[in-house]
């Protein structure tokens, strides 16, 4: 039934939209007709065309992310086909997950800030610290390529990328401040400055995001973060890009009846610099070089009760350095190529995981490459290639081809094939925790036998674009079939020796799997002033969760805004999911649905330009978001914009 309402809900909405459209189409202006076709810069590491990517792609622009509400990343990766999404900071953060079921890290997709990786070296390669990195309006946009990547950007790119491109410093000159408050003790503020001329520009943003968390969760959250960036430039031809900063989150995690993972407040607390430079070689060739340095600190420890003397400690930190340079060329009107190389180091240190003090380091040596055919007006060819050599799983080929065909103007279909892999992680590979009392072992958990080998996919998929800027219309279709060989999962085995009841964990390539289904989003400026955007996927995995697969499940999005008169503007933001199963537990998790809504107001305080905004989250019902016990409820918040 409530599946049945949702459909209900969704075509009035869309019935609504066309009585509008018909009242209204006389209103449309030319120049709401004439958007370009978008640019992508990161799904083969060419600037192209969104109708000649390799891939399927989102692209969440500057608007969407103002309107949607969201207070992070996470969130609005609900308007993209195909990811689950979670709030919930017991899994290190709030996070997504795209075609495989969601999971404490979800570590199956490369995620990047301004083309640097920000996957966490710790956290086996979770994506949800990244996520928090940089605050919202510091954000452009974001490209999600839907499907694999490595023949990119290497081992976690294993089903998609997630590039997280920050605003020019020249668009965000002067001062701006603004702040949040509301239900569930919202407290959200930032404060920025940018200054600078025409050879040199910086910004500074400090900023915060606070509440009690979900229902049910063993506290609040707070993410506090600080950015720079500088960008100079120093020639005619030269740019130089430097960015710094530092993301700390405290969360309340843990449980009350559980020993092993008692109440605390965890920190993560993350450090970074980058360089990027940028020469100009001609007007056909480029030269982009990249140094980049992150570290991590975690601290997460509490005392276990059955002992007092022992506390278990699950803290660490690691670091990861990388240098990349890449050559981009166009040969001839026919032919464009992007190649490079990078040098990857990632370093781990915690006794509390694998009982010695001694660091674990990973080295990745990467060379890439991408060549954009041009066979014919009408076809454009993108085969590309990334050979991966890693200290921890030897050396891998990921390769990728795919065919773009524009049958006629503002259309197109793609085919194309590719392969990628994912090598375990530190943990997977070397876990090995124990616990001590009195200097005698008293227990281990996870204590990996090394054995482990890297996750394997095959993608096949057919996809149709549609751009039609005479109609303010574009749909986005992607049919694919997922081969995934080699799962790595957690599975029990008997260490004699090894403490209470000798039973402990290792890492093995426990499963092959398929996924197959389909997903797709339109989006389409009905009147003027008016945006729909609605995506659906349908996701076929044979994966197994606890004593059962996953089968099918289904998942459907929609965004509305309109401008109104006198400043105001509106926006709704729904979301709705069908029945799977919680992370890690063989509990059936639930179909449920969000609806959130935004009416905001821009107006002139003081002689400066400023928004006053009303934002509500779930005008439904609450919903149980990652473990059966939590729960997210409806929350309202007040914001206010202040900029010179």
């Amino acid at each position: 039934m409530k599946r049945k309402n949702d459909i209900i809900y969704l075509s009035a909405l869309w019935g609504l939209a066309g009585f509008a459209a018909a009242q209204q189409a006389g209103a449309v202006s030319e120049k709401d007709y004439l958007d370009d076709v978008p640019v992508v810069l990161s799904v083969s590491r060419l600037p192209q065309r969104l109708d000649e990517t390799p891939g399927a792609v989102t692209i969440i622009d500057r608007q969407m992310i103002r309107m949607s509400g969201a207070r992070d990343v996470a969130d609005l990766l609900r308007l993209v086909p195909g990811f689950r999404v979670s709030n919930s900071f017991e899994s290190n953060t709030p996070q997504g997950s795209y075609h495989t079921s969601l999971s404490d890290y979800s570590n199956h997709m490369q995620v990047m800030v301004d083309g640097r990786s920000v996957y966490s070296v710790y956290m086996q390669g979770s994506t949800g610290p990244g996520l928090q990195a940089v605050a919202l309006e510091d954000i452009e946009r974001i490209e999600v390529h839907r499907g694999s990547n490595s023949a990119a950007y290497g081992a976690r790119a294993f089903l998609g990328t997630i590039n997280i491109v920050t605003r020019d410093p020249v668009d965000t000159q002067g001062a701006h401040v603004q702040a949040a408050a509301g239900d569930n003790g919202i407290r959200d503020t930032l404060v920025r400055l940018g200054w600078g001329d025409d050879t040199t520009r910086f910004r500074l943003s400090a900023d915060g995001r606070e509440d009690d968390g979900l229902r049910g969760a063993s506290g609040g959250a707070r993410v506090q973060r600080v950015n720079l960036r500088a960008d100079v430039r120093a020639s005619s031809r030269d740019m130089v890009e430097l960015r710094t900063g530092q993301s700390v989150v405290d969360a309340g995690v843990g449980f009350a009846n559980q020993t092993g993972n008692a109440v605390r407040t965890r920190q993560i607390d993350t450090a970074f610099v980058q360089l990027d430079w940028k020469r100009n070689l001609d007007v056909d060739e480029d030269l982009a070089f990249q140094a980049s340095h992150t570290t991590e600190a975690i601290r997460d420890r509490f005392p276990y009760s059955p002992a007092p003397g022992l506390i278990i400690n699950f803290g660490g930190r690691a670091s990861n350095d990388n240098l990349s340079l890449q050559h981009t060329l166009r040969l001839n009107k026919a032919l464009r190529l992007v190649w490079g190389g990078e040098l990857r180091r990632e370093t781990v240190v915690s006794r509390p995981l694998y009982d010695t003090d001694s660091a674990f380091v990973t080295d990745f040596s990467r060379v890439f490459g991408n060549a954009e055919w041009r066979l014919h007006p009408d076809l454009v060819f993108n085969a590309g290639a990334l050979f991966e050599r890693s200290s921890i799983a030897g050396e891998h080929l990921s390769p990728r081809a795919m065919l773009n065909w524009h049958p006629a103007e503002g259309h197109t279909l793609r085919y194309g094939v590719t392969q990628a892999f994912r090598p375990p992680s530190t943990y997977e590979k070397n876990a090995n925790v124990r616990y001590y009392l009195a200097g005698a072992l008293a227990d281990s958990t996870d204590v990996a036998r090394g054995a482990v080998m890297s996750e394997k996919v095959q993608t096949r998929e057919i996809g149709y674009l549609a751009e039609l800027p005479g109609r303010t219309l574009s749909l986005d279709l992607r049919v694919y079939e997922e081969q995934v060989r080699g799962l790595i999962k957690r599975v029990q085995y008997t260490l004699p020796g090894s403490g209470n009841g000798d039973q402990v964990f290792d890492y093995v390539n426990g499963e092959d799997f398929n996924i197959h289904g389909y997903e797709h989003q339109i989006k389409w400026k009905p009147w003027e002033g008016g945006q729909l955007i609605y995506g659906q996927a349908l996701v076929d995995s044979t994966q197994s969760v606890g004593s059962g697969p996953i089968r099918a499940y289904g998942s459907q999005s929609l965004m509305l805004m309109q401008q109104l008169p006198a400043g105001y503007e509106f926006s709704l933001m729904y979301f709705q999911a069908d029945a799977t199963h919680f992370p890690g537990e063989d509990q059936s998790a639930p179909a449920f649905s969000r609806t959130d809504v935004r009416l905001a107001r821009a107006m002139r305080w003081g002689g400066r330009r400023a928004e006053l905004s009303l934002v509500v989250q779930n005008l439904g019902d609450s919903y149980q978001d990652f473990l059966p016990g939590f729960r997210f409820h409806q929350q309202a918040y007040v914001m206010l914009r202040l900029e010179n």
